[in-house]
């Protein structure tokens, strides 16, 4: 039985706003072959895609410089409720390098507090080349999204 919805309008305004909404999510990375989740700060930016400002010091910046694949989870819970019925999207893919330099305007503008550390030299701009996203839109709602649907969004 397979549980994922044809991808649809709704679902896709719905993954943008996920998307383009996220400040941070949970970055999911392998350390030594074992699972190790963290918070990030993240910014979807057109033509780009998914971007995290990382210092090379931290756990998870090393964890993606010895083994690319990564998934972020973005979406949070309303204040009421059960926090499963909230909206949600894992984006799985690989880390790659950013032209940190090109994005900066772009990048501080959208996250001016960025501005205290992006020029620290141990801080790197990586961009998460999408493999593919599951969108979890509630209970019954589930969708894949490909390569090409999220190079749409």
């Amino acid at each position: 039985m397979d549980p994922y919805r044809p991808l649809d309008d709704d679902a896709r305004a719905l993954a943008h706003t996920l998307l383009t909404g996220a400040v941070s999510g949970a970055l999911g990375t392998l350390r030594d072959g074992a699972p190790m989740v963290t918070r990030a700060g993240c910014l979807w930016m057109p033509g780009t895609g998914m971007v995290l400002l990382l210092s090379d010091l931290s756990d998870h910046a090393q964890a993606l410089a010895a083994d690319p694949a990564c998934s972020l989870l973005v979406g949070e819970p309303g204040a009421k409720g059960d926090p499963l019925t909230h909206p949600r999207l894992t984006l799985t893919g690989r880390a790659e390098a950013a032209d940190k330099a090109a994005l900066r305007d772009a990048y501080l503008a959208a996250r001016p507090k960025a501005q205290l550390y992006y020029d620290f030299t141990d801080f790197r701009l990586v961009r998460i080349a999408p493999a593919e996203a599951m969108l979890n839109g509630g209970f019954g709602k589930a969708y894949r999204l490909g390569p090409s649907d999220l190079s749409a969004l």
